[in-house]
């Protein structure tokens, strides 16, 4: 019995995030280069693929895989149930690759790491079929049937349909499975060089098929910056000038403070803060690869007041922590990390984050509020409450959104949602009075 490698590496990875709870990306990186001599591109690319597919889909496999078992998917050994997640994915989702070629190879891992129930596999995967998915489509109560037939939680279903009405929230749930675009930014300070096709945004470009992008020339001499451009929109819109004083307080890796100092032209002052010294050495290092010398980096929570920055900034970027519900489609680990009783406990950090940095905004500047999330509290009602306490005025950015964002105003402030050209995103600009 001969095990496919690719799918053994595959397994492997899905074991540790599914059992152990680990962070895909760093464990699927982890073992790419613990196995590079062993794998070829195409391997890389078909275990990514798989590993993506299963975090992404899990909901809607286990739907199908339960259909078939009398054993109920929590009674599953952690190998036979990832094993399974696996099979049915490819048989489902993936139409390069034979039934029986899916079926025999997840029948021999299992046989490696469950003999006994390779059988059971066996008899489950030759009874599943792509018409299992398309039957979902027929369920007749909205909530399980977008919940089911887009992988999603219910609880997050239930969110969007009460907040967006059933027709947007069963959009944000079906472009949240899209395999995102790889859209990089220009850099200002730079020449500007021939790559890809024109994004949304001036500065930005959509690239296809150059593999990981961190290690192209163009990547390491500067000359561009991986970044979505609903994020990108953020900095656009704040429009630092040059010689302004700026404070960037949840700044880590720093996609965002560096395109603040491009747009600054490398003239002013940013300083960046975070809670880990590790997460500002990649702005430092971002920074340095960029060619920019204007950001200082310092290690600090910004829910702490720091009395000696009171009153000194001339423009301020607020993109707080988050539950992250819009950029699901690049980590579809966070639909089933999150919980909806997280909610609570961030709105409260975000809403000292911004009590406390608006005390450093200097009478009549700018603050950006923003997150990379979709819910209302933590967007718009953060908001509101903050401006009901504090004498700030939110400004209106809706002409300020280019065309090709897909975009829901809510006075003045914008909410993007998650599409097929961007992540979901929440971007507010106050004035302090």
């Amino acid at each position: 019995m001969k095990i496919d490698f690719a799918r053994n590496i595959a397994l492997k990875i899905l074991y540790e995030v599914n059992v152990n709870g680990g962070y895909s990306n760093i464990i699927f990186n982890n073992y790419i280069n613990q196995n590079s001599s062993k794998l070829s591109k195409v391997d890389v690319n078909f275990i990514n693929k798989l590993v993506d597919g299963v975090i992404t889909w899990k909901l809607t496999l286990e739907y199908i895989i339960q259909k078939y078992s009398k054993i109920k998917i929590k009674k599953m050994s952690n190998w036979v149930r990832n094993i399974l997640y696996l099979g049915v994915y490819q048989i489902v989702f993936l139409d390069k690759i034979p039934k029986s070629a899916a079926v025999n190879e997840s029948v021999n891992l299992c046989k490696k790491y469950n003999y006994k129930s390779a059988s059971f596999v066996n008899a489950i995967l030759r009874k599943v079929e792509k018409a299992d998915y398309e039957e979902i489509k027929s369920i007749k109560d909205d909530l399980k049937r977008i919940s089911i037939q887009y992988s999603m939680p219910e609880w997050i279903v239930r969110k969007l349909i009460e907040q967006y009405g059933i027709d947007v929230a069963e959009d944000i749930c079906k472009n949240s499975n899209t395999v995102p675009e790889i859209s990089v930014r220009l850099n200002r300070l730079k020449d500007k060089i021939e790559i890809g096709d024109k994004g949304l945004l001036e500065d930005f470009r959509i690239i296809r098929n150059m593999g990981d992008v961190s290690k192209t020339d163009e990547y390491k001499k500067g000359y561009i910056t991986v970044q979505d451009e609903a994020v990108a929109l953020s900095a656009v819109i704040l429009n630092p000038k040059e010689g302004e004083e700026v404070l960037d307080a949840c700044s880590a890796p720093g996609g965002k403070t560096t395109y603040l100092a491009e747009i600054m032209n490398n003239k002013g002052n940013i300083i960046a803060w975070d809670i880990y010294e590790k997460r500002l050495n990649e702005v430092n290092e971002n920074a340095k690869r960029l060619g920019i010398n204007i950001i200082k980096t310092e290690v600090h929570d910004a829910t702490k007041l720091k009395e000696e920055y009171i009153n000194k900034f001339d423009k301020i970027l607020l993109d707080v922590p988050c539950m992250g519900l819009g950029v699901i489609k690049r980590k579809p680990d966070i639909k089933w990390n999150r919980k909806e009783e997280d909610i609570d406990e961030i709105t409260n950090i975000q809403y000292e984050i911004l009590k406390q940095c608006s005390k450093y905004l200097k009478k009549g500047s700018i603050l950006e509020y923003s997150t990379c999330s979709i819910l209302k509290e933590e967007n718009e009602l953060v908001v509101e409450k903050f401006i009901k306490e504090e004498n700030f005025e939110i400004i209106n950015i809706e002409d300020k959104i280019p065309d090709g964002f897909t975009k829901i105003i809510n006075n003045g402030m914008v909410q993007l949602l998650p599409s097929k050209n961007h992540d979901g995103f929440f971007i507010s600009l106050l004035k302090k009075n």
